[in-house]
């Protein structure tokens, strides 16, 4: 989502790093181009003006510390401002410190994601949390509304709470709270209905709905895709309503990012839950010190680390790299490897997670590297019989036509796989050649292909 604004603030910095003293007229022209490209990533007005206002004070005529270069000396102060912008140090959890059954209400516009984003909060806090939820839908509203809840459940593994057909929002509440406190259920998430834009009918329903319930919890869903409309959207709320904390959604978009940097000032609110794509399991914690890193480029390798370890089968990474290391790699131990990387998210996501990656997007940009295209590959390998996966090289133009026919591809696509292995296998020679220090000594550019060099 930051690409954009992380681009442009890198470039900053890298000028910044490259000269030795800095006066006042650096830095204050580093803070132009700054505030240009929060500008230009949707971040409200009074946000960068206070921003840039912070970072200046800080910055000019600051001390350097001996061990820091001046440039760096700056990113910091960048970086620490921008954590404040964000909320602070740490993830802010759900305040789930009440009696149970605790009811939790989701609130929002209509395509804002909040139906499901209720399902992938009750799979959170029945997964993680080991809590008993409960799954009810107040959205008489859009037409089906209840029935998807319904199948979210279902996909879940949460009941949820039985369709009546007549009932009134309030009363649908009043009933999910009785099944709750009989039933002995630990949480109460309560999807209300939304509308295409704030109205007083909307607000005047969602404010009795939580008059009646007392929620732990008002969760605002926001698209992060609509910018500074949902900054305005989440005002609103939060004026009406209070909210006490906001989920921004749709976060692997292609957005400029500036949502999630005005939320907490504009509304005070914390963010404190991220949704990206439609599977259930993509609900992460906000980390405003994670967030930050991955927009100053400095990346984010411990949120890196902990989608990995949600996601991979470390038995069978561990049996990968005994065959990597032995120079075994071959088309299945590709086509695990797609499927492992399917599951932690877009590939681009994942890179943006490496310190220093941001240059290498572009590339993969170019590469039109998305979740269709790995499920093409494994399509494509999945048509090739066991001995034309262990050993690629056989497989010549008769059979890549076969191939290309039973995966329902063009040959140039199942071409464009083998070059892709090729390359890999490359990049695993190199690193097998180059060792431990080697790597260390020379970097990411030391595997890349010659003219990909990143930096």
């Amino acid at each position: 989502m930051f690409e954009a604004l992380s681009g442009k603030l890198t470039g900053v910095f890298d000028r910044l790093r490259g000269r030795g003293a800095l006066n006042e007229t650096d830095v204050i022209e580093a803070l132009r181009e700054v505030r240009l490209a929060l500008l230009d990533a949707d971040v409200a007005l009074p946000v960068v003006r206070d921003f840039i206002t912070k970072v200046r004070e800080r910055a000019v005529g600051q001390e350097v510390i001996d061990s820091v270069s001046p440039g760096q000396q700056v990113v910091k102060i960048v970086n620490d401002v921008m954590i404040e912008a964000l909320g602070g140090e740490g993830a802010v959890p759900l305040n789930l410190n009440a009696p149970a059954p605790i009811p939790i209400l989701m609130v929002g516009l209509q395509g804002s994601g909040k139906t499901t984003t209720s399902g992938k909060l009750a799979l959170r806090l029945a997964q993680r949390q080991r809590k008993k939820v409960l799954l009810a839908s107040l959205d008489t509203q859009r037409p089906a509304a209840q029935l998807q809840l319904k199948q979210l459940a279902e996909r879940a593994g949460v009941p949820s709470l039985p369709i009546v057909a007549g009932q009134t929002p309030l009363e649908i509440a009043a009933r999910a709270m009785d099944t709750a406190r009989r039933e002995v259920f630990d949480i109460v998430i309560l999807d209300t209905a939304g509308r295409l834009s704030i109205d007083e009918a909307l607000m005047e329903e969602v404010k009795s709905i939580r008059a009646a319930t007392s929620p732990a919890e008002t969760l605002l869903v926001v698209d992060a895709m609509t910018g500074q409309d949902a900054v305005n959207t989440a005002k609103a709320f939060n004026d009406a309503l209070g909210v006490t904390g906001i989920v921004l959604t749709r976060m692997d978009g292609d957005a400029r990012g500036g949502a999630a940097l005005s939320m907490r000032a504009v509304t005070g609110a914390p963010i404190k839950l991220t949704g990206s794509g439609e599977k259930l399991e993509a609900l992460e914690d906000f980390h405003p010190e994670r967030v930050a890193g991955r927009i100053l480029g400095m990346g984010d390798v411990v949120g890196l680390v902990e989608r990995a370890a949600e996601t991979i089968d470390e038995e069978e990474a561990e049996k990968l790299a005994r065959r990597m290391a032995k120079g075994q790699f071959d088309l299945e131990d590709f086509a695990k490897q797609l499927k492992q990387i399917s599951k932690m998210g877009s590939l681009q996501s994942i890179v943006g997670m490496l310190p220093g990656a941001g240059k290498l997007l572009p590339q993969l940009g170019d590469a039109n590297i998305d979740k269709k295209l790995l499920g093409r590959q494994a399509a494509i390998i999945s048509s090739m019989t066991p001995k034309e996966r262990r050993s690629p090289d056989m497989i010549k133009a008769s059979r890549k036509k076969r191939i290309a026919a039973g995966a329902g591809v063009q040959v140039q696509d199942v071409n464009r796989l083998l070059k892709q292995f090729d390359d890999m296998s490359t990049m695993m020679k190199r690193m097998n050649k180059l060792g431990q220090k080697g790597l260390m000594r020379q970097g990411l550019s030391a595997l890349m292909p010659q003219g990909r060099r990143p930096f």
